[in-house]
């Protein structure tokens, strides 16, 4: 059934949110988001509105729409971010340098704690806030927090280096009580840190109270200057109490389920927790038969869910009580090989994000009912028809193989799975091509192919899982060096070939020695071409990478105090040589193993290289 624009415009909520433009193949072309969804999205298919160039170019390639609803902006505004990042969609250029959100840094590990700006959570043993999706509120934070507990911002190593500087300023300016000079003890000092802490934590009506107590003294006093800055510091209070509970500053990895229910349709909503940071939702539709609770229907689908997926959380966070948590704990425990939670949380941020899924449950479910049947036609009903055509069982995982090249050069190979009909990016693979020199497109495929299996049997590298289906994007002479592969490990798994026609479209699968048609208009079609498509993009988007990183390394040779280890961290730091060639000396010196020296040294590299060909140019 097609997306009726006009009719899911009508649907969309007076709510913030975030917003997903799909393309033609089910790409996210654009993540967006909005103080009110409803007015927002509109815009976009209103035909009088003026438009920027990008919009007129993604509308019409605009499928279909979802969105996400979210309790403020600023929680829209960091899963937007998350979004983004994760999907990297095509029209969401401005937001694609992935910039990272920052975090307020306390360092509990040392004797005498300092509260730092950091700008991302790397795991030490300090304890991060955040991410904050104001930099300059984050910033103003710390400095309101080292003011109010006056504590210290010095890098002195303490108590090894008590008493061997002076003081600075800031103990002359009653900012912080010179722990470098032991005039405040430990315990003294950790009391401070843990109002701070929790201060952080978003206990923050004391403080507001105090602040406006004091800005009210000090207008009534006609004392304005300190009036507006206590002002300008009460806030950055309220922005940071603001603080979304997307990020929850633990660090756990969670899953948050809700549940809704219709009469016999229901919708499980799961929203991924990672590292305290909400990175992606997904969404199931199940059927349900009379009188089944809430709670069994979420316990039922725990038991399927994650009985298939590799990946158990540290804890799930429920929105119904399951018949039989204990069994389930140890179940999920066992299986993750750790201790596993099961909560129903009823106050605080966790019961607010609980109740935020269970609100896009409701949604789903009451006003999309359609679009969620025709996904499931899309996924699960293409792999059945996939199953029918090929007289196979319903392929619940497939995996598919290109090779990519340039007249031979630097060959590589990618493997793609989709899973249940959908991409599974975590379980994709990359393979440079060791034993063939030149274009051997056959002899490549061989290779990667028993590079891949040979590690299934070893059970190494995430190779354990064996595909129902192996798509290769070729016909009799792909499948058969497949075959040969499989047979020569002692593996059976079915393999099929995509037939093209003269202008180099998939209109058949070759299998079993004969080839199948298939229909162009069916959901199994259009699942083997979005696998088809992915494979190529995959495998092209890898070799740009390699002969990138080769034309980087090439040129970072010549860079004096630049040896192995620097170049290996600019490669990974920077997408490419331009980035590197625009980044200024302080972002240079923030890599762990480049100091002010090394960094001044590759930013005078290029720029007194292109300082020295505008001169040239200029005498030509």
């Amino acid at each position: 059934m097609a997306f009726d624009f006009d009719e899911e415009l009508k649907k969309l909520p007076d709510r913030p949110g975030v917003y997903l433009m799909h393309g033609q193949m089910d790409e996210i072309l654009y993540v967006g988001k909005a103080v009110n969804l409803k007015n927002r999205v509109r815009q976009y298919f209103q035909k009088s509105r003026k438009k920027r160039l990008k919009i007129y170019t993604m509308i019409p390639q605009v499928s279909r729409f979802e969105y996400i609803v979210t309790d403020t902006e600023v929680e829209a505004l960091v899963l937007e971010c998350n979004l983004i990042k994760e999907y990297r969609p095509k029209y969401n250029t401005m937001l694609m340098d992935d910039k990272a959100y920052p975090f307020i840094r306390v360092t509990v590990q040392e004797a005498y704690p300092r509260v730092l700006y950091a700008h991302q959570l790397t795991k030490d043993r300090s304890q991060y806030f955040g991410p904050y999706p104001d930099a300059t509120a984050a910033k103003e934070t710390i400095d309101l927090v080292r003011k109010l507990y006056h504590l210290r911002s010095c890098s002195r190593k303490l108590p090894e280096d008590q008493g061997k500087e002076r003081p600075c300023l800031y103990y002359h300016i009653h900012q912080c009580k010179a722990p470098c000079q032991g005039w405040i003890s430990q315990e003294e000092y950790r009391s401070s840190i843990d109002r701070a802490r929790n201060f952080l934590e978003g206990r923050t009506d004391d403080v507001q109270k105090e602040l406006k107590a004091s800005m009210q003294t000090a207008a009534e006093e006609l004392r304005f200057e300190e009036a507006a800055a206590l002002r300008d510091l009460l806030h950055s209070v309220e922005k940071v109490s603001e603080r979304q509970k997307m990020s929850s500053g633990s660090g756990k990895d969670t899953d948050v389920l809700a549940v809704a229910e219709e009469g016999e349709d229901a919708i499980v909503q799961i929203f991924f927790v990672r590292d305290g940071k909400l990175i992606g939702r997904d969404h199931f539709y199940l059927k349900t038969v009379p009188g089944e609770t809430r709670g069994e229907i979420m316990q039922s689908f725990i038991q399927q869910f994650y009985s298939g997926t590799p990946f158990i959380p540290h804890e799930l966070m429920l929105s119904d009580a399951v018949m039989e948590p204990e069994i389930l704990e140890k179940w999920l425990t066992e299986k993750k090989g750790m201790r596993v939670h099961i909560l129903v949380p009823q106050k605080g941020d966790k019961d607010k994000l609980v109740k935020l899924a269970k609100r896009n449950a409701e949604i789903l479910l009451n006003q999309d009912k359609d679009r969620i049947k025709k996904e499931l036609n899309k996924t699960v009903g293409a792999i059945r028809e996939i199953g029918t055509w090929l007289s196979i069982d319903p392929p619940e995982r497939i995996e598919s193989y290109d090779i990519s090249n340039i007249s031979g050069y630097q060959s590589v190979g990618s493997m793609v799975v989709y899973e249940g009909g959908k991409p599974k990016k975590s379980d994709y693979r990359k393979f440079r091509i060791k034993s063939v020199q030149g274009p051997n497109d056959y002899a490549s495929m061989e290779e990667v192919l028993t590079r891949r299996f040979t590690k299934a049997l070893e059970a190494a590298g995430g190779f354990e899982k064996l595909p129902d289906l192996l798509l290769m994007d070729g016909g009799k002479g792909q499948v058969n060096i497949a075959l040969q592969v499989l047979d020569k490990l002692g593996l059976n798994v079915p393999v099929a070939g995509m037939v093209k026609d003269d202008r180099h479209r998939t209109r058949g699968l070759y299998f079993n020695q004969e080839e199948i048609p298939i229909e162009r208009d069916s959901e199994g079609f259009k699942l083997i071409t979005r696998i088809q498509d992915e494979t190529h993009r995959f495998a092209i988007e890898y070799h740009r990478l390699l002969r990138s990183k080769e034309q980087v390394h090439s040129i970072l040779d010549d860079i004096p105090n630049i040896g192995e280890s620097r170049r290996r961290e600019l490669m990974k730091h920077f997408p490419g040589i331009e980035e590197i060639r625009n980044a200024g000396i302080d972002e240079l010196a923030t890599l762990p193993s480049m100091n002010e020296r090394a960094a001044r040294s590759v930013y005078d590299f290029f720029h007194k290289t292109k300082d020295s060909e505008n001169t040239k140019t200029e005498e030509s």
